[in-house]
This record gives structure tokens, sequence and C-alpha cells, in this order.
């Protein structure tokens, strides 16, 4: 594989049930991720988009085919190993944020690191880096329900990228927003992936799979399409 190939889904499939009741959410998916690269994923709803994206997280595990997160093949790992992948490499963006209320700002975003077995400091000092790249270090002792939708967003992108993480996974980072936060969003993940991230996007919205690198389309477990944003971009405009 590719020193820069970050991700790399090969001949996933994941079905369920048997017989009759059968049902089929992806079917022979290759897809890679590179280093720099923001590819959106498009879709119905129930075409697999969603399922690509727990799998290529590592959260649940393909009926047959291999995931690979730099060089590491998930078949071959214990699942105590793939948590521990996870909490290092991957960062998952929610539409509903998913954040702790409890916890403020940093420490919700600190929290995976401690999680690792990082010492606190250490821990909260790497928080208080990433919320600085997201433009919110001024909001770090603030609690989730202090925060407007799109900080809670955009402290969920620095739980993304905090530490050593280098690949993205965002389901409609941007369902719960109005569309001037929404793009701010957008505008922050494509930075990060510009510094050298990899990022799936999966999204319903053509307009935000324009933020993207690359639009693969899923129906009914298939990937059936696959262009550059530049052909999105000839219907709406330049990817801002």
């Amino acid at each position: 594989m590719s020193s820069d190939i970050l991700l790399q889904l090969d001949g996933v499939a994941q079905h369920y049930g048997r017989g009759q009741t059968a049902v089929t959410a992806l079917s022979g998916v290759d897809l890679t991720v590179r280093a720099g690269e923001l590819v959106a994923v498009m879709g119905a709803s129930g075409s697999g988009k969603s399922t690509l994206l727990t799998i290529a997280g590592g959260l649940s595990t393909p009926t047959s085919g291999e995931v690979i997160i730099e060089g590491s093949w998930l078949s071959t790992m214990t699942p105590k190993a793939i948590a521990a992948l996870r909490r290092k490499t991957l960062g998952f963006v929610f539409q509903d944020f998913n954040l702790i209320p409890a916890l403020t700002a940093v420490e919700n975003v600190s929290l995976p690191l401690e999680l690792d077995g990082r010492k606190r400091s250490r821990a909260r000092s790497a928080a208080l880096d990433a919320l600085g790249t997201v433009e919110l270090a001024d909001r770090a002792s603030h609690f989730p329900d202090d925060l407007s939708g799109g900080q809670q967003q955009r402290v969920a992108i620095a739980r993304a990228i905090v530490g050593t993480r280098r690949i993205i996974l965002a389901d409609e980072p941007t369902g719960a927003l109005d569309s001037i936060t929404g793009e701010v969003v957008l505008r922050m993940l494509r930075r990060r992936v510009d510094a050298g991230a990899g990022g799936i996007l999966v999204t319903h919205d053509a307009r935000h799979a324009a933020w993207a690198d690359r639009i693969v389309f899923l129906r009914d477990g298939r990937i059936v399409d696959e262009s550059g944003s530049r052909s999105v971009d000839g219907l709406l405009g330049a990817r801002p």
C-alpha cells in the first residue's frame, strides 16, 4: 500500500440476516483515502453510507473484505488493539455532536487522550492546541450547553483531530446547523485535511460535497459512480 494512503477498504461487504430476510448493506466496496484528501460519500437514505463509515472506523466488522488503516489490517488485530488504533488515529464527527454535557470543551477534547493513558496536563495542553486550531481556545472552559451549535461542532472537530489522529470520519456533520454555521464547520474540516489529514464526509447535500476532492456515490450498497468535486462545482459554482 502506498505510504500516502491512510485508509483503504478492499472488497468490503456487509450482510445482515439469512435467507429471504437477508439484507445487503454493502457489497464489494473498494475505497482509498490519501493524506490531504477529503472524500465525500453521497447516496439516498439506506444506500449504505453510515455502514461504510462505521466499518471504515473499525466500529463494526465487515462480513467480508479488508479494512486497512495506516498499513494495519484490522482483520488481524484484536478488539483491544483496534480500540487503541481508533483512539490514536481516527476521529469521528457526528451530526449530533456527541459531547459530554458535564465536561467543559477542553475536557471533552482531552478525554480520548486521557483514556489512552496520557497524563492529564499533557492531554489538556494538546486539547488546547486542538481548540486553537478550530478557533475556540477562548471557549475552553465553557460547557456544551453554553456553546452554540456551531461551536459545539467545532469542539467535536477538535476532539476528532487531537493528538496524532490523521483520519477524520464525518457523518452529516452539518445536519443540525444552519447554512452559514455549516459552512464554517466544513471550512474547519477542509483546513485540517489540507494540513495532511485524510477524511470521509458523508453527506446528502451536493453543496457540502463540493468541499471534497473526490465524490463517490452509493446505491444499494455499491459504489456506482465517482467523480472529482469539480463536476459538482459546475452545477453550484466553484468550491468556496
